[in-house]
């Protein structure tokens, strides 16, 4: 397609020879009349072809000295006033089309003007200008057309360009979240266990296979991260965070609303922070009691975990970031408060949780 549009490219150049005619239908043409033509020739040509290559230079480097020329050319050969078609065409390749046209109608008067003050005599003076003002308005407005189609494919793939690269980000930060929220809920409950070996002998037994199971399951639910069909359930959550803390001597406390149905997507977020809360609980509270709260309250759908512990005041991690993202995309939002222990809640409009 490209070696045909090129051809067709260089194709158009033939319209120069309407340059020769005054010069073969003229009987007192002399030898200056074909060395216009020729001087004419060898100055568009190089423009012509800039015009297609650099269309960014088009407008000082094209069309402005392919009019130049004509104005000087077309009184002593109307022939030339092809020249002045060729400019639409850059007009209307470079420019948008409401300078384009204002460039077609300064050509057009341009063209008005030679008709009065050319050096041909007339009919000849008409049959020259009258195809050039009639071809300047078809050519130039059609190169319009093509060209705005042109500029709508560019930007149109651009676009898609944009929409694809920050379709990647967001894919690989929802991996990223979802495999620090996997990892380090699983690895801190793989050392605390690891611990209570340690602390505990006869238990060995009992928590290698517990580590062994939750190694596994986290294993299913890393692939499942990464394919994308991973789902979270606040059910399967809150037993995980009683089993954790409850390992570590917490007392958890759960109120649910038997009467709330979430909706999935909005579950499987509310999922993950609780994990990641319960996860900090474990790991930086040393807490006695863990209180997690599940219910409608004001219009939102309220996740409370609330521990007794020191972890208060400590600065935040990537974790609770990550949960702000999410529940942020939710339309809702997370606040933390430090009196005593730790209190993180989660609200999110009940319109789209339910």
């Amino acid at each position: 397609m490209r070696k045909v549009a090129g051809i067709s490219r260089w194709a158009h150049l033939l319209y120069l020879g309407n340059l020769a005619w005054a010069p073969v239908f003229d009987p007192g043409t002399t030898w200056w009349d074909w060395a216009l033509v020729a001087v004419v020739v060898v100055a568009f040509v190089p423009m012509y072809v800039l015009a297609w290559h650099r269309p960014d230079l088009v407008r000082w480097r094209c069309t402005v000295p392919t009019v130049l020329l004509g104005a000087l050319v077309t009184p002593f050969n109307t022939g030339a006033a092809v020249l002045f078609v060729y400019a639409g065409a850059f007009a209307g390749l470079s420019e948008s089309r409401r300078v384009a046209m204002r460039w077609f109608v300064g050509l057009t008067a341009l063209i008005g003007l030679f008709a009065v003050v050319s050096t041909v005599e007339m009919p000849y003076r008409l049959w020259g200008l009258l195809p050039s003002l009639i071809f300047l308005w078809l050519v130039g407005v059609l190169q319009v057309e093509w060209a705005e189609r042109d500029r709508e494919a560019a930007e149109l793939r651009i676009r898609t360009a944009r929409v694809e690269h920050l379709a990647t980000l967001a894919e690989r930060e929802r991996i990223a979240r979802d495999l620090h929220d996997l990892l380090g809920h699983t690895l801190t409950a793989v050392v605390l266990r690891a611990q209570l070996v340690s602390a505990d002998p006869s238990r060995a037994r009992e928590e290698a296979a517990e580590i062994e199971r939750m190694a596994r399951a986290a294993l299913g639910e890393i692939r499942d991260a990464v394919t994308g069909w991973r789902s979270a359930s606040l059910d399967t959550e809150l037993e995980a965070a009683r089993a954790t803390l409850t390992s570590l001597g917490v007392e958890v406390v759960v109120h649910r609303d038997a009467d709330l149905s979430i909706v999935g997507s909005t579950e499987h977020e509310l999922a993950l922070a609780l994990r990641e809360a319960v996860t900090n609980v474990a790991r930086h509270a040393q807490a006695k009691t863990c209180h997690i709260g599940i219910e409608a309250r004001e219009g939102e759908l309220r996740l409370v975990i609330a521990d007794d512990g020191i972890g208060g005041h400590a600065p935040e991690g990537n974790g609770l970031t990550g949960v702000r993202e999410r529940i942020a995309a939710l339309g809702g939002l997370v606040r933390r408060t430090a009196s005593p222990g730790t209190t993180v809640t989660i609200a999110v409009p009940l319109r789209v949780a339910t």
